[in-house]
């Protein structure tokens, strides 16, 4: 069975799909934190409280070439729906669900433009955060 490279979803993020025909990122960035707020103590040095996971953040970091694989669209798709603040699944091309993320920001460089003003080139970082369950917490507390 052949697989057409094309036709490979890298991740889907709500509506939006990277793949190597559209909007594709050759790099992917994941910074994650945990919470350990500063305890003051008289006469020693603070003591350290875990507190919770921290954030979780993802920079997707890609080139469009339209004119060859399109994905403008997506990445205007991008744009307003970080401006509608509304959370979306994200889901890897191997079928892992990474629960709720939210678009932080979304950064694009277009370069050699034609002379009708289009883009051969589109640069792209699309700056992701994890929107983070409700409901029950750490030793099954709902805070």
């Amino acid at each position: 069975m052949i697989i057409d490279p094309g036709m490979v979803v890298m991740m889907g993020l709500g509506a939006f799909r990277f793949s190597v025909s559209g909007a594709a990122y050759q790099q992917l960035t994941r910074e994650v934190s945990a919470r350990w707020p500063a305890q003051e103590r008289v006469g020693r040095r603070p003591a350290l409280q875990f507190t919770g996971p921290g954030e979780e953040h993802l920079t997707l970091e890609g080139t469009i070439y339209p004119h060859y694989t399109g994905g403008l669209e997506q990445i205007r798709g991008m744009r307003a729906q970080a401006q509608a603040g509304a959370p979306m699944m994200m889901v890897s091309g191997l079928g892992d669900v990474y629960g709720l993320w939210v678009i932080l920001n979304v950064r694009d460089t277009e370069s050699y433009l034609r002379a009708d003003g289009l883009a051969r080139k589109v640069e792209f970082t699309c700056e992701l955060s994890a929107y983070g369950p409700d409901g029950i917490g750490i030793g099954g507390g709902l805070f």
